[in-house]
């Protein structure tokens, strides 16, 4: 769903902790006079530290650059930086989103009353900070909240669909979410989902916008996913009995509702969960490609999925094959999609375990011994270091 001045974090972010600011005077001075430059050497392995841990928190790479957060989650300042780890745009922030499309959201102001804007790269605003709420530029336009209601702008800030939605999602395929109806009312608890958005039960409906603003699928679902691989999953319904299904770019039903949850389409595949309450995996056409027989799944990324059998606490993870056989038997505590030819597990609990990267055949390429691992990105992955009061957050190279 778009994004609004009050919250910012997505699935994985749910597992950070806040980090508590050390003296801002050290930290400045640090970031300032030498900490910030950590030139990388081209040789550098796998793993190997390549920025600092020096940051409060670190979002992943995007078109080159990072939004790094200094001092904590109420008084810290977001900047951004480059692949050396020095800043490109030092933090002055409140809030800031990554980069999309050439330029980033950014908050002035605290998230009740503070404005929102896009900044380039050198940190100039080429939309002053104007606007309730942001989201990310897709296919030349971007959500934003204005008065309550939320529209969609160019570049240059013009409003080019006037606000008048309750909430929406980005363009994907010539095609937007929105909402229509009062998200105020809740029927369910809102849930955030790796696979495709925050899960928002509400009164009202959800259809699809083009590009002009004008509804080509009318708002008639519980609730629907940015589209991927020109499909979406839809579900009609409410979040306690509701069914979902999956509708083409015309909003035509491919797969009709039955299922008790629909990911998004990766590699020509979506998670469902069945009635049972088990996670397996199905193809355009809703049939089972591979039979539900996990507790929990991820959607399949490089050819590979991670799936849990067992419990929450207790069960672990491994990674299978689009053809549902195990390509890395199950043994981790937690496992994060592929990115870059590795992925990112667990050995102990989300307290206490540490993180590492596993290659394909699941050996460890990089030991567990980080509190926090990201997927790579352009090359980096952030990482944390330290405990969640006094860790800092730094990135190793692929």
């Amino acid at each position: 769903m778009a994004r609004v001045a009050w919250g910012k974090f997505t699935i994985e972010e749910v597992e950070r902790k806040d980090m508590r600011q050390l003296a801002a005077i050290l930290v400045f001075s640090c970031l300032f006079f030498s900490c910030g430059k950590n030139r990388p050497d081209k040789a550098s392995k796998t793993g190997q530290l390549v920025i600092n841990p020096q940051f409060d928190l670190a979002e992943p790479f995007s078109q080159g650059v990072a939004a790094v957060r200094i001092g904590d989650e109420e008084a810290g300042k977001w900047g951004f930086i480059d692949k050396q780890g020095g800043f490109v745009v030092n933090p002055q922030f409140d809030e800031a989103i990554d980069f999309s499309e050439g330029v980033a959201a950014v908050r002035i102001g605290d998230d009740k009353t503070g404005k929102w804007g896009f900044i380039d790269k050198e940190g100039k605003f080429v939309v002053n900070p104007q606007f309730e709420g942001l989201d990310s530029f897709s296919e030349g336009l971007a959500a934003a909240l204005h008065e309550g209601k939320w529209g969609f702008i160019d570049k240059q800030g013009k409003l080019m669909i006037s606000p008048q939605f309750d909430d929406v999602q980005g363009f994907k395929y010539g095609l937007a979410a929105v909402h229509v109806g009062d998200t105020s009312v809740r029927t369910g608890t809102d849930i955030f989902s790796r696979f495709g958005g925050l899960l928002v039960h509400s009164a009202g409906k959800w259809g699809f916008i083009n590009r002009q603003g004008k509804l080509v699928i009318n708002p008639q679902f519980e609730e629907a996913w940015t589209f991927s691989e020109s499909l979406t999953a839809v579900r009609i319904g409410d979040d306690k009995t509701g069914q979902y299904g999956v509708i083409d770019e015309q909003g035509h039903f491919v797969v009709n509702p039955q299922y008790g949850f629909i990911a998004a389409f990766r590699d020509g595949l979506s998670m469902a969960y069945s009635r049972g309450k088990q996670a397996g995996f199905i193809d355009p056409t809703g049939y089972f490609v591979i039979e539900p027989q996990f507790d929990s799944a991820n959607s399949f990324g490089e050819g590979l999925a991670a799936v849990r059998i067992g419990d929450e606490r207790t069960g672990k993870w491994g990674y299978i094959d689009k053809q549902g056989k195990f390509a890395v038997n199950p043994q981790f505590d937690n496992g994060r999609s592929f990115s870059q030819g590795l992925a990112a597990v667990r050995i102990g609990d989300d307290k206490t375990g540490k993180w590492g990267y596993i290659d394909k055949q699941g050996k460890f390429v990089v030991n567990p011994q980080f509190a926090y691992a990201g997927e790579f990105s352009d090359g980096l992955a952030e990482v944390q270091i330290g405990d969640d009061r006094t860790g800092r957050w730094g990135y190793i190279g692929r």
